[in-house]
């Protein structure tokens, strides 16, 4: 008598319920990993934008309107999902909160799929960041 080799189809279709099982959990998880990092990335720039914003200030005596006068871009990994905006106006679109010249809001309004529902970020010049809980 031969012994046949192989795996029976019941054998297969549990292994194939197992990995969907174990996908079913591990992709969401892994795409909030993912939306966390590039926020963090974000808020990192934002930062950076900031120190450079006061830096601004003390040579010109006033905070710089765009990224382009303070002479930085940003980088790869941040702009695939959000846009970074600098206003110093109070009329601008950007702005979404009154405050006492001089002053600057950063804003970094996610574009990416997946990144949307992450919500815009701020950064003033006096340090309030918002939205809170994403900080």
């Amino acid at each position: 008598m031969s012994k046949q080799k192989g795996f029976s189809l019941i054998e297969i279709m549990v292994v194939v319920v197992i990995v969907g099982i174990l996908a079913a959990v591990a992709i969401p998880n892994y795409q909030n990993y993912v939306v966390k990092g590039n926020r963090a990335a974000a808020q990192a720039f934002m930062v950076d934008v900031a120190n450079r914003e006061k830096q601004y200030l003390l040579d010109a005596r006033i905070y710089a309107a765009d990224l382009a006068t303070l002479g930085m871009t940003a980088p790869t990994d941040v702009s695939k999902h959000y846009t970074v905006a600098i206003c110093i106006n109070p009329d601008s679109s950007q702005c979404t909160t009154a405050a006492t010249p001089p002053y600057f809001i950063v804003t970094a309004t996610p574009t990416g799929p997946g990144q949307t529902s992450d919500g815009a970020l701020t950064l003033t010049s006096d340090g309030t960041k918002g939205p809170s809980g994403k900080w």
